[in-house]
């Protein structure tokens, strides 16, 4: 069976979604990495990192609980275009803020990602249109697909992380001069996402799905997959790849052009266990898809820290990462499924705040742990909590069903 970019069904739209969401996962691939190495550049110690990843989050937070509730009054493709020009002057003053606190502040009102997931503005307002640009039996094949290309680009984008490094050996360049070229790079993908979102479709004023409205008949359902993702969240704060990076920094002694090359690997990995989502749903369901893959990458993440050396917590990483991420077309694919057309944008912006919310809690803890001892104590917490999520959501949810999952038993 052959392999297309786009399910059946889907519009012009969703391409454009996807070359912006391509775009955007390579500048959050190498910028992942850089952030902390550039901090450590600047003298800053593994707390302080840890602080400055915090306030990207709750920046992001702040920014996209905006976006969420003012889809309805400016339209989607308007403020996605807006978050593009921030992008583009977060890269600039990335440059020029080299203290502490300018830094914070930069991370807490720009368009900084320190994560490989999407914990930006620009999720909600794009799920709300790709879910507008497919039909229902297409809608979780093109979240896949949305998901896989994320992931590969920003496994690209993680070993783009190494272009500083290389050019320092072959031309002498400083390495702080050199990372700050990435971050011009980064200015560039911004004004590139601008041009892609002016080729959206008019939103019509009569489809008050494309505008969106406050959550009205869902808000109960909505709040309780808020919570639960939460708590995910708040277990994935103290493993985001800036933190997971910084700890293999420490724990191996590992340079930037190394952590690279296992970054891109383990996102080719999430890319293809993203890519057999759809299938699996197909199977099991959205709910258990969620669950059944996301134990096992939990377990898997636990048992790093307990790895004597470097080589078989690449290995343990390379195969969590094959099961961590099968669950985000899924879970996008169900907030999308169970409220109503026009609740979209506001749900989405729920359920994707308050994790940005929450994410933002852990990682100034994680710095704390890794400035206490290099074990790895943030990896044991994250899949703790990870595995407690899994367990609440199997139970509250397993018998809440989408559309198109009602009569399958």
């Amino acid at each position: 069976m052959r392999f297309r970019l786009l399910p059946d069904g889907a519009t012009d739209d969703a391409r454009v979604l996807l070359g912006a969401r391509g775009l955007r996962a390579f500048g959050d691939g190498f910028i992942s990495l850089l952030l902390p190495f550039y901090l450590t550049l600047l003298g800053f110690s593994a707390v302080e990192v840890g602080l400055v990843v915090t306030a990207t989050l709750l920046g992001a937070g702040a920014t996209t609980f905006a976006a969420g509730f003012l889809a309805h009054r400016y339209g989607a493709p308007r403020l996605l275009g807006t978050g593009a020009v921030l992008t583009c002057a977060t890269g600039i003053a990335l440059i020029f803020a080299q203290d502490f606190w300018p830094l914070v502040a930069l991370a807490l009102v720009g368009t900084l990602n320190p994560t490989t997931g999407d914990v930006t503005l620009f999720a909600p307002l794009e799920h709300a249109l790709l879910t507008r640009s497919a039909p229902a039996r297409s809608r979780t094949a093109l979240f896949a697909r949305y998901s896989v290309v994320g992931s590969l680009v920003v496994a690209l984008g993680s070993q783009a992380a190494a272009v500083p490094a290389l050019l320092r050996t072959w031309s002498g360049i400083d390495i702080k001069l050199a990372v700050q070229a990435m971050f011009v790079l980064y200015a560039c993908i911004g004004i590139a996402c601008f041009l892609a979102y002016r080729r959206l479709s008019p939103v019509p004023e009569a489809r008050a799905e494309t505008r969106g409205a406050p959550l009205r008949e869902s808000r109960s359902t909505v709040y309780k997959l808020a919570a639960l993702f939460s708590l995910d969240a708040f277990g994935g704060g103290f493993v985001a790849q800036s933190l997971l990076a910084l700890w293999l920094f420490q724990r191996f002694d590992l340079s930037i052009a190394a952590a690279a090359t296992i970054f891109f690997w383990t996102g080719i990995f999430t890319a293809l266990s993203q890519l057999a989502s759809p299938w699996v749903a197909a199977r099991l369901g959205l709910v258990k898809t969620m669950v059944y893959t996301h134990v096992p990458a939990n377990a898997l993440l636990m048992a790093v820290p307990f790895m004597p050396a470097l080589e078989p917590a690449i290995v343990l990483l390379c195969v969590r990462a094959f099961f961590s991420s099968m669950d985000v077309p899924a879970r996008s694919s169900y907030v999308m499924a169970v409220v109503t057309a026009a609740e979209r944008p506001a749900a989405a912006s729920m359920t994707v705040v308050p994790r940005s919310l929450a994410s933002a809690a852990s990682p100034a803890l994680a710095g704390y742990l890794l400035a206490l001892s290099p074990f790895g104590w943030p990896l044991v917490a994250a899949g703790a909590l990870k595995l407690t999520y899994d367990v609440l959501l199997l139970a509250l949810f397993s018998r809440v069903k989408p559309p198109e999952e009602l009569g399958r038993e």
